[in-house]
């Protein structure tokens, strides 16, 4: 008799290791976007310490840029599970100024506008308010089939619309004053701002309720394929109702926070709120194709423009310091070489640097102003575009 071998299978080439597949701890970690972005984050920071070492790296200086970003952080949480199921929502803003409109009405009418009664009461109206706007744009989205950017570019008009009926076009200030003292511009310890740590206690929850749920694995798998999700047993419409719900929820309670940050309903200073949110989540690795993104990595997202937007704010103050001191001596010395008289009173700063009786360089340092603020408004963006391509598809 023979006898007979028989060969082990060969291992599958997908397990076997490449070298375009880096493999172990470390090499992972390198791929993530949110690592990516934190090192981006990091040289900034390490440039404008450098050039404003006294003024930029101090507490007061990093408490206001966390205290600017903390209720972006509790939208973002939102926008993060949306546009995983590969959706947007575009009416944060606007659901934000409409239930801080809501919530100062109804705070004024109860006790007198004062006491943590009011401002309770406050919270859990602008709560509800938002969660019916989310469940609006989730019904449309998931039931009425309608494209979620015109949903939520519809709800948008229409909840500012509201606000502005509401209010007349007048932002109202009915806001307890506990609640401003306290959450607005409170410390819990030392100098960490109360605004901070709620927001925080909401990003935390995100995460565990993303990634550590049931919930957040179906918003996971919608993202990546709906149709595998449905065959896998996941209601595929109550779960993006659900996760529009949410969103509309935390635009609500953000209104609640806006609120007290600003004492202040801001009906003309959220049209922007929307795209803010968006691009910190897009930078911080979600990708706008659904499937993939982390809450922890929207967060960070987030503070890199808000970082450069600082940091320019402290060259550009510089600058105007500078030439607001600069231009009554060079206002002088023209008057007296083309014998008429001057006063600083003749030259404010900015809205009339400049006056077409004047020899060309006031209107050259005009432009180099303008420019300036020009870069400050667009900061950004010669970061977000190298980044948003490094998001995964």
């Amino acid at each position: 008799m023979t006898e007979q071998t028989t060969a082990s299978p060969a291992a599958p080439a997908s397990a076997t290791p490449t070298e375009d597949e880096p493999t172990g701890r470390l090499a992972r970690l390198a791929r993530l976007q949110a690592l990516q972005i934190i090192i981006v984050l990091a040289v900034i920071v390490v440039i404008f310490s450098i050039l404003k070492p006294s003024a930029f790296l101090t507490v007061f200086n990093i408490r206001g840029i966390v205290q600017n970003t903390a209720i972006l952080a509790v939208l973002a949480v939102g926008m993060t599970f949306v546009i995983i199921t590969g959706g947007i929502d575009l009416s944060i803003g606007s659901v934000l100024v409409f239930s801080g409109v809501v919530a100062d009405k109804v705070m004024a009418n109860i006790g007198g506008g004062q006491g943590w009664g009011s401002a309770i009461i406050g919270a859990l109206v602008a709560i509800g308010c938002g969660l019916a706007w989310g469940l609006i744009n989730g019904f449309l989205v998931a039931r009425a089939k309608v494209p979620p950017l015109i949903v939520t570019l519809g709800t948008l008009g229409m909840a500012l619309g509201l606000a502005e009926v509401i209010t007349g076009g007048v932002d109202l200030r009915n806001v307890p004053t506990v609640m401003v003292n306290s959450v607005g511009f409170g410390n819990i310890v030392g100098e960490i701002p109360w605004l901070a740590v709620i927001a925080a206690v909401i990003v935390l929850l995100g995460i565990v309720l993303l990634h550590r749920t049931r919930f957040g694995l179906h918003t996971y798998a919608i993202g990546s394929n709906p149709e595998a999700g449905r065959r896998a047993g996941v209601n595929v419409p109550r779960h993006l109702v659900m996760i529009y719900a949410l969103s509309g929820l935390l635009a609500g309670f953000a209104g609640w926070l806006n609120l007290a940050f600003f004492q202040s309903t801001t009906i003309g200073g959220q049209t922007a709120t929307n795209l803010s949110v968006i691009a910190g989540t897009v930078i911080g690795g979600t990708s706008l194709f659904g499937g993939y993104g982390s809450i922890f990595g929207s967060i960070v997202g987030l503070f890199l423009p808000a970082t450069l937007q600082d940091g320019f704010n402290f060259s550009i103050t510089s600058k105007i310091i500078g030439l607001n001191m600069y231009m009554p001596v060079k206002a002088k010395l023209l008057g007296g070489f083309f014998g008429f008289s001057t006063s600083p009173t003749n030259f404010p700063f900015p809205s009339k640097l400049a006056t077409p009786n004047l020899d060309g360089s006031f209107t050259f340092v005009r432009r180099i102003i303008a420019s300036e603020f020009d870069l400050l408004n667009s900061s950004a963006y010669w970061v977000i575009p190298p980044l948003i391509r490094l998001s995964p598809r």
